[in-house]
């Protein structure tokens, strides 16, 4: 059995509660364990609470979910760049798969709402890629 712990972006929360269902319920499907889901504010927030489940000797693999919607400005590019990046980074230094399931940048709040499969494709990636390795 695949142990996973599961981050949650609560920024965006009316897309992230359904993508949060959504990863639990094909953990479950899968006979997959979630050992620890972390709450924390937004996608940017992720890669620190992925690197500290990654550490831990009960974690198999991470699967992290988000939504990070487009506004005036550059932001959204640059929060999920950066964002990917450090997840990319974790799963590395940590020799711990770290699934990317954070719908944008680049869409709206109902674009984004049209991805919530994102949490379920992210823990599919993350239970896969503990077996494989």
């Amino acid at each position: 059995m695949v142990e996973l712990g599961l981050v949650v972006a609560e920024f965006n929360r009316s897309v992230t509660e359904q993508m949060e269902t959504a990863a639990v319920e094909t953990a479950d499907d899968a006979g997959a364990d979630v050992v620890e889901l972390v709450r924390v504010p937004g996608a940017y927030d992720a890669p620190l609470a992925a690197d500290r489940l990654a550490r831990r000797d009960d974690v198999d693999a991470v699967a992290v979910v988000g939504a990070i919607v487009t506004g005036d400005t550059d932001h959204d590019d640059v929060i999920a760049h950066a964002t990917a990046q450090k997840l990319t980074d974790v799963s590395l230094d940590r020799d711990t798969p770290v699934a990317f399931g954070v719908a944008g940048p680049g869409m709206s709040g109902a674009e984004a709402r049209e991805r919530v499969q994102k949490g379920a494709e992210a823990v599919d990636s993350a239970i896969h890629l503990a077996e494989e390795l």
